[in-house]
């Protein structure tokens, strides 16, 4: 590996970091990288999705005012990550490529949607919740399930889950958006972990790519911790949709 090629894949994991704490769909910047480098697709996204778990880490950890009183919320929604996340990295394993591919914009425009209607859609949910009595901590019945889905994906391939995630807590969860996004870093977090885990016991993983994105991811999750924790909640929803909507050209073109 090249010396341009270490500084690259570092960079990229910097970027990645950032984006996947503030928004999420850092792998839109990493796996293309890899894939320019000549790495196998396959191994790229394995060593892709090990390499980003310090990231997610590091931008929970840089999230953890945030998180003060969600402990409930956070079991509750961590075991549907990690229930998807399996399932999501097993899949990856299982099926050709070509299964997801046709879902897979579908899924970032409907987590776009989400986030743009979710604040009218959520008042709404949240006064039919208080007509029977209150919504719940951890969010409308539909909310596990739901989440259990975006870890599927998650653990499949990754891109835009954070995009997903906003707007299914943000519909179905009565909170403020930074505390979502404290939530979100949680959640992927955990569907990386666990996906990370499987990939390393019985897929091929590249240590040197994966190193040099922890190392940069690492960086970038307390830049963008930094950064997004600062940001409006209309600021941070426009930031959402933009994401996405690069993400979703991404996958189109």
């Amino acid at each position: 590996m090249s010396l341009f090629e270490v500084v690259a894949i570092l960079l990229a994991g910097v970027a990645a970091g950032t984006i996947n704490t503030v928004v999420g769909s850092g792998t839109l910047i990493t796996f293309p990288t890899l894939l320019a480098f000549g790495i196998p697709p396959v191994t790229a996204n394995v060593s892709n999705t090990v390499g980003l778990v310090p990231g997610s880490l590091s931008g929970a950890i840089g999230y953890r005012a945030e998180l003060v009183g969600q402990r409930a919320r956070l079991v509750r929604l961590g075991s549907a990550s990690l229930f998807g996340g399996v399932l999501g990295a097993l899949l990856l394993l299982w099926l050709p490529s070509a299964a997801f591919d046709a879902i897979v914009p579908v899924l970032i425009l409907l987590g776009c949607l989400l986030v743009v209607v979710g604040p009218r859609i959520s008042r709404r949910v949240a006064a039919r919740a208080e007509a029977r009595g209150g919504m719940a901590e951890q969010g409308v019945w539909w909310v596990w399930p739901a989440v259990a889905l975006a870890g599927v994906y998650g653990g499949y391939f990754g891109a835009a889950q954070g995009v997903l995630l906003m707007g299914i807590l943000g519909i179905g969860v009565a909170d403020t958006m930074q505390r979502h996004n404290a939530t979100k870093n949680v959640l992927a977090m955990l569907v990386n972990g666990v996906a990370a885990v499987i990939f390393i016991v019985v897929a091929d993983v590249d240590w040197r790519v994966a190193g040099l994105i922890a190392l940069g991811s690492v960086i970038g999750g307390q830049i963008g911790a930094t950064v997004g924790r600062r940001l409006p909640a209309t600021v941070l929803r426009a930031v959402i949709v933009v994401v996405g909507v690069v993400a979703l050209l991404t996958f189109l073109l």
